[in-house]
């Protein structure tokens, strides 16, 4: 069945579209309402969190009604990460949790997307399910059986203490020096409680959310702003999430980043010389040479379709304990989705187990240069069925004759084209991809695809 509305991460546009606008996010909260507490044993309940977006208190008003309206109860936890909504449907033993972002997106952007009970991102069914409710007419409860909300106060403090509880507690932080990029966004204010506490030295940015400013130049997607603060106060790590905390880029002392890949291979790394590990998942965007680095160590990698709902159904259906994507999204054993903050005290972790620098650490990893491209577009697919567009890719390949990977395929949360080329020099890689670009922007100039709406 395809699906109307849900792309790789629930349903995502701009602010005032034909979705992402009050009518539509009440009917869909009507119907998410009826399909995520069908087997609910006694009175329904569902966790809504959001970001730092303005337009979250319209759109947690519009969700609100439409799961009251359903005959569902409503614990209202305000801004926190998408990752601490997993962890509180669980806790509160609640029968689906929401989330209001659009993640790394701008502010003119949101986006709704839900957690099961268990604290998992929902599988396609449930999604198909959703839409197929959103086609009916839309009917109210009882009165006596409509839904209530009430905030729960202390839901930040319980994160918190539950994100602690991750770190050895024969360790802490005092006497590291760390730079926390917020990107304005979930973590401004459990963040720095977070690694406050355990003692580290914090400078801050990207933590004074106003509703417009969330990803505006810093977090992961703008790591510009971190490297700078990094080489200015001599910081011994730095730290960048994206907009709803699931993200995570390191800088080390240098000024040098670490992307998702990175991060994954040197966790990786420690859990194999403490114990063991069965397996990774990545996806088809994960850099060639952690699969390469991987193998080294006798460990199998699996790769999945971008998104980080794929990586972690793969790791459940394969067992593997630890799975990421090159962007940032590091699931761990301690979450049930891709938590920035579990992973950065992972890492944290090890550093203070070793006595050694970030820098020192990643010694020995090198990553294959890749290019990333984005061309924005509406009907990307459509592009790409295109045989004009299938030569330009194949062109493409026979450029990089077997020593590269070359990956083009539509956002499954934005209207854009993304381009990945990875070859053994920088200068191929660039050169293949800047090709590419051109040639596929040309063609859909030409009108093989409708042009992006404003």
């Amino acid at each position: 069945m395809t699906r109307k509305w849900f792309g790789t991460d629930g349903v995502r546009g701009q602010v005032g579209d034909s979705v992402i606008h009050p009518e539509w996010v009440l009917r869909l909260g009507w119907a998410a309402g009826h399909v995520l507490t069908a087997d609910a044993p006694g009175r329904p309940r569902v966790v809504i969190g959001k970001d730092t977006r303005l337009s979250g208190y319209m759109l947690e008003s519009a969700l609100e009604s439409g799961l009251a309206a359903a005959g569902v109860d409503v614990l209202l936890v305000g801004p926190l990460p998408t990752p601490a909504i997993a962890y509180l449907t669980r806790t509160l033993r609640a029968d689906a949790g929401i989330v209001i972002s659009a993640s790394h997106n701008p502010y003119q952007d949101n986006g709704i997307k839900f957690f099961s009970g268990d604290g998992y991102k929902l599988p396609d069914a449930q999604e198909e399910a959703i839409e197929a409710w959103m086609d009916r007419p839309m009917a109210l409860s009882a009165s006596e059986r409509l839904g209530k909300a009430r905030r729960v106060d202390d839901a930040a403090g319980r994160y918190v203490e539950f994100c602690k509880t991750t770190f050895p507690a024969d360790l802490d932080l005092r006497g590291i020096h760390l730079v926390l990029d917020c990107a304005h966004g979930a973590n401004y204010k459990v963040a720095p409680m977070i690694f406050g506490e355990l003692g580290a030295t914090l400078e801050l940015l990207g933590a004074e959310p106003n509703g417009v400013n969330i990803n505006d130049q810093v977090g992961s997607t703008h790591p510009e702003a971190l490297r700078a603060a990094v080489l200015r106060t001599g910081a011994d790590v730095g730290i960048a999430f994206d907009g709803d905390g699931d993200r995570l880029l390191l800088v080390d002392g240098r000024g040098e980043l670490l992307d998702g890949d990175e991060i994954l291979w040197l966790l990786a790394r420690n859990m194999c010389q403490n114990g063991g590990l069965s397996g990774v998942v990545g996806t088809v965007m994960s850099n060639l040479a952690l699969e390469q680095a991987l193998a080294g160590c006798g460990v199998p990698m699996l790769r999945t379709p971008v998104g980080d709902r794929y990586v972690l159904e793969a790791m459940r259906r394969h067992g593997y304990p630890l799975g990421g994507e090159s962007s940032g999204h590091i699931i761990t054993p301690a979450n049930t989705t891709g938590d920035g903050i579990l992973a950065a005290l992972r890492i944290l972790a090890i550093l203070r187990r070793s006595g050694v620098t970030l820098a020192a650490l990643r010694e020995g990893y090198s990553a294959f240069p890749q290019v990333l491209k984005s061309v924005r577009m509406a009907g990307a697919q459509t592009l790409l069925d295109q045989s004009s567009a299938h030569q330009l890719i194949a062109d493409a390949e026979d450029r990089l004759g077997g020593s590269g990977r070359l990956l083009v395929r539509p956002s499954g949360t934005e209207p854009v084209l993304r381009i990945m080329v990875e070859a053994a020099s920088a200068d191929m890689a660039a050169d293949v991809a800047a090709a590419l670009t051109s040639g596929l922007t040309k063609l859909a100039l030409a009108g093989a695809v409708p042009r992006p709406r404003n």
